[in-house]
């Protein structure tokens, strides 16, 4: 019979959480308009012109905005929804 041994806990990464939501980045690009901007911003995240304009301002001045956060699948169909209007979108967790 062997003696047991020391029992170490596996290692947690403490920066992972399942929970922790995913981000949709929206950079600013030289090719799109901002009218248009705002008007995909409406119809991708269903919201009003002035919040539209707001994000669509923080792309032009800050380079991006982060537009949407959520669970996996909703912010990979939102970004993909975007990106299909031809705006430049990532995901960041």
């Amino acid at each position: 019979m062997t003696a047991p041994g020391i029992v170490r806990e596996p290692e947690v990464d403490e920066g992972y959480s399942p929970e922790l939501p995913w981000t949709v980045i929206v950079w600013d690009d030289p090719v799109n308009l901002m009218d248009y901007v705002v008007y995909v911003f409406q119809e991708v995240l269903r919201i009003q012109k002035e919040k539209a304009t707001i994000l669509m301002l923080q792309v032009h001045n800050e380079g991006k905005s982060a537009v949407f956060s959520g669970m996996r699948e909703p912010a990979e169909f939102t970004a993909t929804r975007i990106a299909s209007y031809g705006l430049w979108t990532t995901l960041e967790r």
